[in-house]
């Protein structure tokens, strides 16, 4: 289970504008980062671009999962991860980040800003994060001790029945 980007983006008219972006590109062969970089800033754009306000949706890019949510106020995120990572926790982190970001930066900077002239630095610590979801999210954790918890019964009563 793998994030790959996280993205704060602004829908606006005409275009969408990139506001700021964190990538874990670090898997990748390092002359194919840069490449990969932008392939995910380009899919980010375009996705938000063909989502309504107030949507959200999750769309297949290659081996890629995109996760995408567009607020009615037009401030949008996008989580690239892999297609192993749950979507819950996606849309968790996205509303998580969304709504920090919208009260660290005036709603009058999202039309013209830029990931140069935004002042956001949460985005880098919220994808190492959650690149484990079960440390990351709760209920991720509870369900992964509830599947672990069922793993030890079953094999506590099959060694039961062996006895008798």
């Amino acid at each position: 289970m793998r994030l790959y980007s996280l993205s704060v983006l602004y829908k606006g008219d005409p275009k969408v504008r990139l506001l700021k972006a964190a990538y874990d590109v670090s898997t990748f062969n390092f002359f194919q980062r840069s490449s990969i970089q932008e392939f995910m800033t380009f899919t980010s754009q375009l996705i938000v671009e063909r989502s309504e306000l107030g949507s959200r949706a999750s769309v297949k890019e290659q081996e890629y999962l995109c996760h995408v949510y567009v607020r009615n106020d037009g401030l949008a995120g996008v989580v690239i991860a892999d297609n192993e990572y749950p979507q819950r926790v996606c849309f968790t982190l996205l509303d998580k980040v969304l709504d920090e970001f919208s009260r660290q930066v005036s709603k009058i900077d999202w039309p013209s800003g830029s990931p140069a002239t935004i002042n956001y630095t949460a985005l880098d610590g919220y994808l190492s994060k959650y690149q484990n979801p079960r440390e990351a999210d709760p209920m991720t954790r509870v369900q992964a001790e509830l599947d672990e918890t069922k793993i030890i019964l079953a094999r506590k009563q099959n060694s039961c029945c062996k006895i008798m």
